[in-house]
């Protein structure tokens, strides 16, 4: 458990000569190695997808075929040392609670991203694809898995409210909403699979942003979905920072804070709902 260690608060006891980078993965690890090591699994997919880049020209829905699985291989490592490092400041009568949600989460996550990888191996989507039986297995696999992942961050969700994190005001409130809206965010993707796509006003691929894919001509539902999802970095994140500027009204600034995130994710949801994309190709 790293109890002394807070974002960015690192110990000159601990760090020495250590990058605080490499110091936080270390102690990442030792509070939660489930968690670490599936943030690692997920480092190398992403190096195998990139080298797999350049010499893989086929096209899937309009981007290169291993760009997707590049994406959730860097979202899956955020989430899951994030996760490992927010639920490490959980006091130790939570700690056996963790290490079951942290497997149930591993494998989850084992189990979407090996569809994911299969799917780009095969040169087809793997969201949204009941085309064959072995496309509806797959899906219907990861809606599974995904359901319990999201099981999973609800127990999260309980712990960290039922127990007080370690650490300021400002910070405790910010690692529990932060967890809320991550929740929250995560179930928008339900409208995605009532859906059976994420473009609203025309069919999934055709025009997007740069590097992200968002459509520039519809709807599109991923970018709520994103926001909210990565709740969890941004709203603890505030909190402890409002901690160490305002302490005084660290609380009450993550509160307003946290409200405005939501706000935005909301607004983001209905815009995608009324078939207007973020930005308009021109």
């Amino acid at each position: 458990m790293k109890t002394a260690l807070l974002p960015g608060a690192f110990r000159s006891d601990v760090a020495g000569t250590e990058s605080p980078v490499r110091t936080a993965l270390r102690v990442l690890h030792g509070a939660n190695p489930v968690l670490s090591w599936l943030g690692w699994a997920n480092v190398t997919l992403a190096v195998l997808a990139l080298a797999l880049l350049p010499f893989d020209q086929r096209l899937v829905t309009g981007a290169l075929v291993w760009i997707k699985p590049l994406k959730f291989a860097l979202s899956i490592t955020a989430f899951s040392w994030t996760l490992g490092w927010l639920l490490a400041d959980l006091p130790a009568p939570a700690q056996r609670g963790v290490r079951r949600l942290s497997w149930g989460v591993a494998v989850s996550m084992a189990v979407e991203q090996g569809a994911i990888f299969i799917q780009a191996m095969r040169g087809t989507t793997s969201h949204y694809n009941v085309a064959s039986p072995l496309d509806g297995l797959l899906f219907g696999l990861m809606g599974l898995f995904i359901m319990l992942n999201t099981v999973m961050t609800l127990w999260a969700l309980y712990l960290a409210w039922r127990y007080r994190p370690y650490g300021p005001a400002g910070y405790v409130w910010g690692l529990r909403l932060g967890l809320l809206l991550f929740v929250a965010g995560s179930l928008l993707g339900g409208m995605m699979i009532h859906l059976n796509q994420h473009t609203v006003g025309g069919p999934d691929g055709g025009p997007g942003l740069p590097g992200l894919g968002w459509s520039t001509r519809a709807g599109d539902l991923r970018i709520a979905h994103f926001l909210g999802m990565h709740a969890l970095q941004v709203v603890p994140l505030l909190g402890w920072v409002l901690a160490r500027w305002a302490p005084r009204r660290a609380v009450l600034l993550t509160w307003v804070g946290a409200a405005l995130y939501a706000a935005v994710v909301a607004g983001l949801f209905a815009l995608a709902l009324a078939g207007r994309p973020l930005l308009a190709a021109g």
